[in-house]
């Protein structure tokens, strides 16, 4: 009987994925067929605590713990489509958070190193990541202004909180053609997901994506508020 019971939420679950990504992301243009398939695999609601189970798809941000949230189902696949991850890409995400953009990320990438500055996100992420499989997901606790503290360089940086400019740290660990998605601007005002693009040159050229809302990046050596 609870096999039943369990293939029953297993067969809701992903009907409720696939009614995500057809309303919320598809449907307002999102053409990737990569981020599409990522999105309907990885179940949304193992990153919530099960009190907000029950809006793992709707489309907003929801709560986590440490006053940090996981992000709009149609933002997280608006950052993903713009950083045009393949699969031989090293990836690295500042901001982990729940693992929720991690595990997508492994979906489409070779490896991603992901940083969060709160230890017990970076324990309970971990425990999801182990247990949806994600075995190309090194996940780490840090300073993510840092950068990667192995150094070495990136194909992609995904960060998942807003800055009022790009750590210049992160520009010299992004690889030439390199990608990173950064949300600029007011961390309490309008913000601006932002794509920097390394030339061969050396150079950076930006493009703005879309209006959003992250909570702010915040420093280890800054103050910590939660």
């Amino acid at each position: 009987m609870r096999g039943i019971k369990e293939s029953r939420r297993s067969r809701r679950s992903r009907f409720l994925r696939d009614a995500m990504v057809d309303v919320q992301i598809a449907s307002r243009g999102i053409c990737s067929r990569q981020v599409l398939l990522a999105m309907r695999q990885v179940p949304r609601e193992v990153f919530l605590d099960r009190r907000f189970a029950e809006a793992a798809y709707e489309d907003s941000a929801v709560p986590i713990p440490k006053g940090q949230t996981i992000s709009q189902p149609y933002i997280v696949a608006r950052m993903l489509e713009a950083a045009a991850i393949t699969k031989s890409d090293r990836i690295l995400e500042i901001g982990a958070g729940s693992g929720y953009l991690a595990a997508l990320a492994a979906k489409l990438g070779r490896e991603v190193c992901a940083i969060e500055r709160h230890e017990t996100l970076v324990r309970r992420a971990r425990s999801r990541l182990r247990h949806l499989g994600c075995l190309n997901v090194d996940l780490r606790h840090g300073d993510g202004t840092a950068g990667w503290p192995q150094g070495g360089e990136f194909d992609v940086i995904l960060v998942s909180a807003a800055s009022a400019q790009v750590p210049v740290i992160l520009k010299t660990q992004l690889a030439p053609s390199g990608r990173l998605l950064i949300p600029l601007g007011d961390p309490d005002g309008v913000q601006w997901l932002t794509k920097l693009t390394r030339k061969a040159d050396g150079q950076f050229v930006d493009e703005r994506i879309e209006e959003v809302r992250f909570v702010p990046l915040v420093s280890a050596k800054e103050p910590r508020t939660s």
